[in-house]
């Protein structure tokens, strides 16, 4: 008997399979800037309509939270996770997303199983005016067991140069007001699932993987509502590190984001971790967004305006003068 691919683990068949079942879905989230369809070797993407265009780019994955969609069955909301983490992160700075491709690694490619997962990125995509234009499924016997996925993604937006939000226009006085998580979104998993091993057990009043699978916010229509009325001066997107490492990326030397972390919500699920896994507060700060998913940075004068545009939105601190970048008061 003679050797094939297919014989050493990597079936190609279902690969097409896998094209197939996706094709007609990822070609809605195109629109005339799209200049080719999925199969070639390269996307191509027109840009028009700016003068000095920058374009903002970004990649992450999801982290051992697939390890939950896995054991669950449940992969739908794991495309959401990766399309959101890499446009989240590029709304900080004033951003429009433009584009996305993802990269599916497994040890035995499941069709059924990629399709679902890209239909996540399909439906993230859609709901943020981006195109999907392009992917990667690698399928590596001996890399990857059997059932074992990873999943990344790479997003490009695009700013006008003169519109870039970086934190160099905070000042001492601006307001702190945070857009708030869904959840525990794509990050500090491997402490989650250590503190919570089954992910079956009920947790008010549903299985537990539901609350831990809640698919990570898309930040894109809020902040761009909040752009059209009003000038911000910082954006942080809460992920790796938590509230502790991200705001102060974007604070300037010799100021300080003062938080009163009295007025930050907490969801209930972070409380029962916190308290079943015995973790202090400080390193549940330093690890988790604690129920604070985004924050922007504004002039006081249009704090309000800014809680008036987006309905949950709330005032959580200030930014002082001070040497620490963050305080937590």
């Amino acid at each position: 008997m003679s050797n094939t691919y297919k014989s050493a683990g990597v079936d190609k068949e279902e690969g097409y399979k896998t094209v197939d079942k996706i094709k007609s879905a990822v070609a809605e989230t195109h629109n005339p800037n799209v200049l080719n369809n999925l199969g070639s070797f390269g996307a191509f993407y027109e840009i028009a309509g700016y003068k000095n265009p920058v374009l903002v780019s970004g990649t992450d994955g999801v982290g051992t939270k697939l390890k939950v969609a896995l054991d669950s069955k449940k992969y739908d909301s794991i495309g959401v996770d990766c399309f959101a983490m890499c446009a989240n992160d590029i709304i900080c700075h004033g951003a429009k997303p433009l584009f996305f491709l993802d990269y599916l690694a497994c040890g035995k490619l499941d069709a059924d199983i990629a399709a679902e997962i890209v239909m996540g990125m399909v439906k993230a995509c859609k709901d943020n005016n981006c195109a999907l234009i392009g992917g990667e499924t690698a399928e590596m016997p001996g890399m990857y067991k059997p059932g074992d996925y990873d999943v990344a993604g790479f997003c490009v937006g695009i700013v006008e140069k003169n519109h870039i939000i970086d934190g160099s226009k905070i000042k001492k006085g601006c307001k702190i007001i945070a857009l708030p998580s869904s959840g525990f979104h794509s990050n500090g998993f491997s402490l989650v699932r250590k503190i919570f091993p089954d992910f079956n057990e009920e947790f008010e009043g549903k299985p537990l993987y539901e609350t831990l699978l809640e698919p990570t916010r898309l930040y894109f229509q809020p902040i761009h509502k909040i752009l059209e009325e009003v000038k911000l001066a910082g954006i942080a997107h809460i992920t790796g590190g938590g509230i502790i490492e991200n705001i102060p990326r974007i604070i300037p030397e010799n100021l300080c984001a003062t938080i009163e972390t009295s007025k930050i919500k907490i969801p209930s699920i972070m409380l029962e971790l916190e308290k079943r896994g015995n973790i202090e507060r400080m390193e549940m700060y330093g690890t988790f967004n604690m129920g604070v998913g985004m924050v922007v940075v504004v002039d006081p004068e249009h704090a309000g305006k800014v809680l008036n545009l987006v309905e949950d939105a709330y005032e959580i601190g200030e930014i002082t003068e001070g040497s620490e970048k963050i305080q937590l008061i």
